[in-house]
């Protein structure tokens, strides 16, 4: 993996992954250079929790008829913190490409447009908090079975049926999960 950087690409926890807050986690890697990982699980609701709700406790007016959207548990680091992962024909001045026609935006901006009727992106969901790996932790991690990594498509990313994403993400892979084992190995 040596130079390959994984921005854009999602994560599959492994079985036997030893952290109960990434079990059947699906991550989309949004920043991956020498020295850090970052992503945001994509298939891990806040129960309780919808965009609208979240909008109206910021005391953000929306006119556009929102679905009820629910927020995301983006990963255990920062969870204080907002991040919007929606596609690139929204674009912010401080917005990050992260590939694939994604982009992500942390400011006030990105909520209110996705509130409004105008200039809102295609496609966007909220998470909460960021999965994060230090220099050389990720690549590790892949070589150790702790990840599978998979092409993202927008129904992986996006779309509200959270309980199947894990099971369909491996399907891409033509991997059956009841074949997966909790157990690593080397041959």
């Amino acid at each position: 993996m040596e130079g390959a950087f994984l921005n854009g690409q999602l994560l599959i926890a492994m079985p036997g992954i030893g952290d109960p807050r990434f079990e059947r986690s699906l991550i989309l890697v949004c920043a991956h250079d020498h020295d850090h990982a970052m992503g945001l699980a994509v298939n891990r609701p806040v129960e309780g929790l919808t965009l609208s709700e979240l909008l109206e406790r910021l005391e953000i007016e929306t006119t556009a008829a929102l679905e009820d959207d629910a927020v995301l548990i983006g990963g255990p680091v920062e969870v204080e913190r907002g991040f919007v992962l929606h596609t690139d024909d929204y674009h912010a001045a401080h917005s990050l490409d992260v590939q694939g026609g994604l982009a992500l935006s942390t400011t006030r901006e990105v909520l209110e447009a996705m509130g409004s009727h105008n200039g809102r992106p295609r496609r966007a969901v909220l998470a909460l908090g960021y999965a994060g790996w230090g220099a050389g932790q990720l690549e590790r991690e892949i070589r150790e079975n702790v990840w599978l990594t998979v092409e993202a498509d927008e129904a992986l990313v996006f779309d509200g049926d959270h309980g199947s994403k894990w099971t369909r993400a491996l399907a891409k892979l033509r991997i059956d999960p009841k074949f997966l084992s909790a157990e690593g190995g080397r041959a």
